[in-house]
């Protein structure tokens, strides 16, 4: 559990720097989106093959059935987010796209059987203002479908995490293989219907496309669904806020943005949300039967 856990956090931190590598690529965002999957699927698929392993997923259509819905949601959530970004802003949009983690939070009791317990209850809603704290509230926004991009890449990130965690057994490596391919292929019908395969790629572009593709999404992903699958669906929602908070962070860092007193502030809450969450348990379990 604490294994899964660590891995859990790490692949966080990979994709909350996915905004700085990306801010060395002159591409579109659609663009981005399509090499970061190709990319990132050769690696897993290149280690599974390597390492000699087997697909098991024919032998269990109904968890395969689940995984694909789960490819195809996290393909079309990227999509809708980078898409909100140009529409919207990045803060905005955030916004948006993290109100995933409340979908599943609130639907987890339903469809997980997990309790949601005091702690759980004060540390969301904990990170959930820290997250308001650290983006800014933003104007109010006019353009409304860049709302809705954003709106829809939440309600598929929940889609993402929900049915993944269904996919109870297709785990380990096999599952970021199959995860990341038909989220590539799901980009790819997309961006092929939009605009083409027509993409002319800088020279100063290629070292970041492949440190985006390799790290942060290969290595990211395998991370990420590796450790899901053995943490409660409610630390996965309360743990993903430090993905947005790590980006502001290595935005301070790495692009010098200033981050304002009540960034701050929110930053904090984040990080206390996310330990109070994950560390504190109810008290006298052992008396109840």
């Amino acid at each position: 559990m604490k294994n899964a856990f660590f891995k859990y956090i790490l692949a966080l931190l990979l994709f909350g720097s996915n905004g700085i590598v990306a801010s060395y690529i002159d591409l579109s965002s659609y663009e981005i989106v399509l090499l970061r999957t190709l990319i990132g699927s050769i690696l897993p698929i290149s280690i599974f093959l390597l390492g000699r392993g087997k697909f098991g997923f024919y032998k269990n259509k109904k968890d395969f059935l689940f995984l694909a819905v789960s490819g195809i949601a996290m393909g079309t959530s990227w999509m809708f987010l980078y898409e909100a970004y140009a529409q919207i802003g990045v803060s905005i949009a955030s916004l948006c796209y993290y109100c995933g983690p409340v979908i599943v939070m609130i639907l987890s009791p339903l469809l997980f059987k997990e309790k949601l317990t005091s702690a759980k209850i004060v540390g969301f809603l904990a990170v959930l203002i820290g997250i308001f704290l650290v983006n800014g509230f933003g104007a109010i926004v006019a353009n409304r479908f860049g709302l809705l991009c954003g709106l829809a890449s939440a309600i598929m990130y929940a889609f993402m995490v929900i049915f993944n965690k269904k996919a109870t057994a297709i785990t380990g490596l096999e599952n970021s293989v199959l995860q990341l391919f038909i989220a590539f292929a799901t980009v790819a019908v997309l961006v092929g219907f939009k605009q083409g395969f027509d993409i002319d790629i800088p020279a100063d572009s290629i070292l970041p496309i492949i440190i985006l593709g390799l790290l942060n999404t290969g290595i990211g992903c395998y991370l990420y669904f590796s450790s899901i699958g053995k943490i409660s669906v409610q630390t996965v929602a309360i743990c993903g806020y430090l993905e947005p908070l790590s980006a502001v962070l290595f935005s301070v860092i790495f692009l010098r943005e200033k981050l304002l007193p009540v960034q701050i502030i929110g930053a904090a809450m984040i990080i206390g949300g996310a330990i109070v969450g994950e560390c504190v348990k109810p008290k006298n379990n052992h008396l109840t039967q």
